[in-house]
């Protein structure tokens, strides 16, 4: 029995295996030295492990007593999960050891952050929910403070350390409430209390502490606070992270949540998510405006799309819960792409991350600003690039399910959120003739920001398949 169930983990207790091995084999032998080689080991156990997960039969197993659930939907996730943090490391390796921030803890607490990530989105229970999700956390904490000199980086990863242990409490208040009403922290046993669609009031303010604390990972409007200064202060590598693999972590956990604990009662969560995006859509869109710095317009930038995913899933239908995980591969293969080029960003030997620095860049460059300009237009929504896909699946989803309002707003939202996109493209073609970025891009950078631009160029033939991997992966968890 134990052995199934431990054969269900095998990529977890692989990653965490190697992780703490590595530790202790870095420590005794000056690791530093190789923090490069265990990067790119780390990035290509992920790729092996993602490439496993493919393979694994279909079917809906879970592990102790249905703690833990291995479906199509969290192995979808997963392997969304590996695959990005794979490419994120590889594209910030040369940024890293430039700036001398390569150290044998970045790679391994990526590693343990990873598995967090992958426990999200296999929890079948209040408290594998939660050991999932302070893994990820705790890792992340640190890599956003790796810059110790840095005032700014230090000042990052206080940010997030302290609204995380705020966000962890709501989240661990709301769970004791759903315990204590429903009587167990199993899902499937919160269902059962909860699938009559007569809730008690105890059980609802529970839901909604959840939701408080799942909203802030993935922040959400107004538990958003976090997100520009922890992007702007932390090391761009480590804000490529954040904008990645941990979103897609937590909207999977939020939708896991939702539908495997409560999902007898949509119309009782359904008010608040669509609210959550709403707020998040909005405030994203407006506040980005303003903006001069390109890693905190780009934190604007992820919370106003965490509104689009978290409209999709306020759909309460599998169609919903489809065009969600569209929306986030979509998502994460663009951000991938504009951080590769963010980390390539230099003027006189330093990094810089103002966008006037992008002045007339088109002229020095024209092939990486094509490439960035069409990430931005996909950003964007404009069609028919792969961004308005992701758009169109959500608005439609709201729509079938009744939420007209909520997709008229989510269409104005992203007219306005337009405007900041298409700046940053007025700036690379018709700035001004300042002295702009003068650095080079190293290969891996590059190779990610031309795939990225040339997957949302070709994605518009037939999304690559993702479209029918997410509607099987959707019919799994709305069983």
């Amino acid at each position: 029995m134990i052995g199934a169930d431990l054969g269900i983990l095998i990529p977890e207790i692989v990653l965490s295996l190697y992780a703490l091995g590595g530790l202790l084999v870095a420590v005794y032998i000056s690791g530093d030295r190789l923090a490069g080689t265990l990067t790119q080991v780390t990035a290509a156990l992920f790729v092996v492990m993602a490439l496993y997960i493919g393979v694994t039969p279909d079917g809906t197993r879970d592990a102790f007593g249905g703690m833990v659930i291995d479906d199509g939907f969290a192995r979808f996730a997963k392997i969304m999960i590996l695959l990005s943090t794979a490419a994120v490391l590889l594209i910030s390796q040369d940024f890293m050891a430039k700036s001398d921030l390569l150290r044998f803890e970045y790679p391994m607490l990526i590693a343990l952050a990873t598995v967090g990530m992958m426990m999200m989105v296999s929890s079948g229970d209040l408290i594998v929910l939660y050991m999932g999700l302070e893994l990820q956390s705790l890792s992340l904490y640190v890599i956003a403070a790796l810059r110790r000199e840095s005032v700014r980086s230090t000042e990052a990863g206080l940010k997030y350390f302290i609204l995380g242990a705020l966000s962890s409490g709501l989240l661990l208040y709301g769970a004791s409430l759903v315990y204590g009403y429903a009587g167990t922290t199993l899902f499937s046993g919160i269902i059962a209390a909860a699938g009559d669609g007569k809730v008690e009031l105890g059980l609802l303010f529970g839901l909604v502490f959840l939701l408080a604390g799942l909203a802030f990972k993935v922040s959400a409007a107004p538990f958003h606070m976090w997100t520009p200064d922890v992007y702007e202060g932390a090391p761009t590598p480590v804000t490529a992270v954040f904008a990645t693999a941990p979103k897609v972590a937590a909207m999977v956990l939020f939708a896991r949540v939702v539908h495997d604990a409560f999902g007898g009662v949509v119309g009782d969560w359904q008010q608040v998510v669509a609210f959550l995006a709403v707020g998040s859509m909005f405030l994203g869109a407006i506040a980005a405006i303003g903006q001069t710095d390109i890693k905190r317009l780009m934190a604007y930038s992820s919370i106003s799309h965490m509104g689009f995913a978290l409209m999709g899933l306020s759909a309460g239908t599998e169609q919903g819960v489809s065009a969600m995980l569209i929306y986030m591969a979509i998502y994460v293969t663009m951000n991938i792409g504009t951080f590769a080029f963010i980390l390539s960003m230099e003027k006189d030997g330093r990094h810089v991350t103002g966008i006037s620095s992008l002045n007339n860049f088109a002229l020095k460059e024209p092939m990486k600003a094509l490439a960035l300009l069409i990430l931005m237009f996909s950003l964007a929504g404009v069609p028919p690039l792969v961004g308005f896909f992701g758009k169109y699946a959500v608005l439609l989803a709201a729509v079938d399910a009744g939420l007209v309002w909520l997709a008229v707003a989510g269409v104005i939202a992203s007219v306005i959120g337009a405007f900041y996109y298409l700046r940053i493209v007025y700036f690379m073609y018709f700035g001004t003739n300042e002295d702009g970025l003068d650095g080079q891009m190293n290969v891996l950078p590059w190779v990610g920001l031309m795939a990225s631009a040339g997957i949302m160029l070709l994605g518009v033939l037939n999304l690559f398949g993702i479209d029918g991997l997410a509607q099987a992966a959707a019919a799994t968890l709305i069983r």
